[in-house]
């Protein structure tokens, strides 16, 4: 698991606005016009409408999409119960989740009150807001009464994602692992450790879709719950026993399946063993499970195991379900999640878990097959058929069950829906980080004494991103390390300049003299490049001593691509590198090329720059859209002296449909005709990508390109991150001038996985 310091994690809360989510205006907002239709006068009239007919509210306002994340902050993660307000950031974050896994907007409301009573009344009171309440981080047993209490009293969709979350993704894992250990529901021996609300929400959904309750035991923190115990509720009396046994090491002997709902280390190795054939063991502790995965890989071979861990096969993450199935609630509009709802969510991602994965999820995770089997019994979170699965199922399930007020009539546009929702830009840097840490990378930066490169190198460091290399003098490099209260201990620190790396300088000497000895370098000139750390670096990467390298935040961009061109080059199949960078904006992502390095491209150069973006793009699992810009729309603009780029962008395009009849590109087109698929289909309806939404755009020259981009990102209020490299014979990446730390994470991200491309390719 990654390492989080108190210090990033107080930072990543407090930087800029503070908190983790905001209200942002639907509808335009800039003239009084606008204005006035928003408030007085004009909103009376959706009041009215309202008053005559209460469901348009759904109609007029933002009720069907908005949830209330709820809590009196009483068992607030591993924490315990820290009270309402210093449970808030919790809600926060629960709110992030559901807007970028399913778009479904949220207000979080912390109630502060230990009193059922109270709180049930304050949920009420406010429930005319939202289209659906998620209950979140109450402890047992209130959380039981007061859910139970607002689904009887409220017409909207209410779940307590700690009770149902869980027991729902354990549910489709456990119907998964049971079946490929060859077992049946209805007799397998089940071990429940832990009493709480997530367990007993977990054994009681069990119970309905197929397990026995007579062969269930379960134990607290005193043991068994046997009837002849007198200090249980009314909760745990549900699965209170009359066998005659008291610990978890009696329980376990012949047990089938463990669901491990309580802390860490509770389960040994020798209880593993006891256990039956092809044992069934989710050990859903967090942060740390009831026995480690390797311990109880260790103990039995045959074992089936699920964790709450990402680092692990299985992961039990409620992210599989709350997003998808509130969101398939709100879109029925249905008056509850009920038993019948939960169940349908539950099959349906054990079914997703069944079916061939996608070649872009096996690659999100760096696992060339992804197959159902003991290593693979649960969907992974960053499976984007999650949303098109499970709340299509959900929906269909209140249909069906006489709980939803809007029916869908036609599936395959609301699938469509709910793809469109779902903005790449959530999955993207989600991915290509997820895909970077599988297999981490040797990265060098020479600036390794500068401030924001050490704290970019803490970060990557710790999440498991890169394993990086610092150039500098050792000395400053750990001053500055201590003054910064900054953790790189085991990362390997290089003065290019120092006296023990004379053999290496040598070395490199050599190597930079034999490239460049019939460009008008000397051997002695060539030696006293080595003393700089930009070329001390390229041939660290040329030479296979670190895999890729990242520098330019005190430099100028030429004086690494200088060093990089000279001594690494482009790729034999290509004349030209091209820089793109990536734009992530609310519609989703989209990729500019060429914007830093060919200044005047000819046709060529511009063809090989779309399939480098293709090329690259493809890496991070999305699909390119190409759009080859210009100032003129499909020869609008005659050929002349004056209109050389126009006729290079159709040269290019020609090039590109008759070679690559594939790829998905078109041009010449001008920037608003690329970026709005609907003015495009109705003015050039033969285009190749008409029906389709651009996602890169290749300019004409360097100066559009760059322009544009920075545009973007000064007024669009855009994120940019690049710019990358593409084509080079090696991976090298330069990063802007003074950029921010989070840029150098990014940019080196992007360079392990150029990293781990080229490993592959070699």
């Amino acid at each position: 698991m990654a390492k989080i310091t108190k210090e990033d994690a107080l930072k990543y809360h407090e930087k800029g606005r503070p908190g983790k989510i905001e209200v942002i205006p639907t509808k335009p907002h800039r003239t009084q016009r606008d204005l006035s239709l928003a408030y007085s006068p004009g909103v009376a009239f959706p009041c009215l409408e309202i008053e005559k007919n209460p469901d348009d509210i759904y109609r007029y306002t933002s009720k069907g999409n908005l949830v209330a994340v709820i809590s009196n902050g009483t068992a607030v993660l591993g924490l315990g119960n820290i009270g309402a307000d210093a449970g808030k950031p919790v809600m926060e974050g629960k709110g992030l989740l559901f807007k970028i896994f399913a778009d479904i907007d949220v207000f979080d409301i912390e109630v502060e009150t230990r009193e059922v009573d109270k709180f049930v009344e304050t949920v009420k009171q406010i429930a005319v807001t939202f289209g659906g309440i998620n209950l979140e981080d109450i402890k047992a047993p209130e959380c039981f009464e007061i859910e139970e209490i607002l689904k009887r009293e409220l017409q909207i969709p209410i779940m307590h994602d700690d009770q149902h979350g869980t027991a729902i993704i354990s549910a489709a894992g456990w119907i998964n692992a049971i079946e490929i250990a060859g077992k049946k529901k209805e007799e397998v021996r089940i071990v429940v450790n832990g009493a709480g609300a997530s367990a007993i929400a977990c054994t009681k959904l069990l119970v309905s879709i197929g397990a026995r309750k007579e062969n269930i035991v379960m134990l607290d923190t005193k043991g068994v719950l046997r009837r002849d115990r007198t200090d249980m509720n009314k909760y745990k009396q549900l699965f209170a026993t009359d066998r005659d046994i008291h610990t978890l090491e009696e329980a376990m002997k012949g047990a089938d399946v463990f669901l491990g709902l309580s802390s860490k280390d509770v389960l040994s190795q020798d209880m593993v063993r006891s256990m039956a054939d092809n044992p069934v063991v989710f050990a859903m502790a967090n942060p740390d499970p009831e026995i480690t995965y390797e311990a109880a890989m260790e103990a039995r071979p045959d074992v089936l195991m699920a964790t709450g861990r990402s680092d692990y096969p299985n992961q039990v993450n409620n992210v599989l379900g709350f997003p998808f199935i509130f969101r398939g609630a709100l879109d029925v509009r249905a008056t509850c999640i009920n038993e019948e709802m939960k169940i349908a969510a539950v099959y349906a991602l054990a079914k997703l878990a069944k079916e061939d994965v996608p070649e872009n999820v096996s690659e999100a995770y760096n696992v060339k097959n992804l197959v159902y089997g003991r290593e693979y019994f649960i969907p992974k979170p960053l499976d984007i058929r999650l949303i098109t699965t499970i709340a299509p199922a959900v929906a269909k399930a209140a249909m069906d069950s006489g709980v939803a007020r809007k029916p869908i009539t036609d599936w395959d546009a609301y699938k469509s829906e709910l793809s469109r929702r779902l903005g790449l830009e959530n999955q993207l840097l989600r991915g290509i980080t997820l895909k970077a840490k599988l297999d981490p990378k040797r990265i060098v930066y020479p600036e390794g004494a500068n401030l924001k490169i050490l704290k970019a190198a803490n970060e990557v460091y710790h999440e498991g991103i890169a394993i990086p290399i610092l150039l500098g003098d050792e000395e400053q490099i750990r001053q500055i390390l201590s003054e910064n209260h900054l953790d790189l201990n085991g990362v390997t620190i290089i003065d290019p300049r120092g006296k023990e790396e004379e053999e290496r300088r040598n070395r490199f000497a050599e190597l930079i003299w034999q490239k460049r000895q019939r460009k008008g370098i000397t051997k002695d000139e060539a030696y006293e490049l080595t003393f700089d750390r930009n070329y001390f670096g390229i041939m660290m990467v040329e030479t296979g001593e670190a895999d890729t390298m990242v520098s330019g935040i005190t430099s100028e961009y030429g004086a690494v691509m200088g060093p990089a061109l000279q001594l690494i080059g482009p790729r034999s199949d290509l004349n030209r590198v091209s820089g793109m960078y990536i734009l992530i904006t609310k519609k989703g992502p989209y990729f500019f090329a060429d914007t830093t390095v060919n200044l005047d491209p000819d046709w060529k150069t511009l063809a090989d720059t779309a399939l480098l973006t293709a090329e690259t793009i493809r890496r991070f699992n999305i699909e390119p859209v190409i759009a080859m810009v210009s100032f003129s729309n499909f020869g609008s603009v005659k050929a002349s002296e004056h209109t050389q780029g126009p006729v290079r962008v159709r040269q290019a395009t020609k090039y590109l449909h008759e070679n690559f009849p594939d790829l998905l590109v078109d041009g010449e087109m001008q920037a608003n005709f690329a970026l709005n698929r609907e003015l495009r289909k109705s003015k050039f309806p033969f285009s190749k990508i008409a029906d389709h939404d651009a996602n890169v755009l290749i300019f004409s020259n360097l100066s559009s390109g760059n322009a544009a981009y920075k545009i973007m990102q000064e007024i669009g209020g855009t994120d940019a991150i690049g710019p990358i490299l593409m084509g080079m014979n090696k991976p090298i990446h330069v990063v802007p001038l003074e950029c921010s730390v989070r840029e150098v994470v990014h940019i080196t991200t992007i360079a392990v996985v150029d990293a781990q491309h080229a490993t592959r390719e070699a």
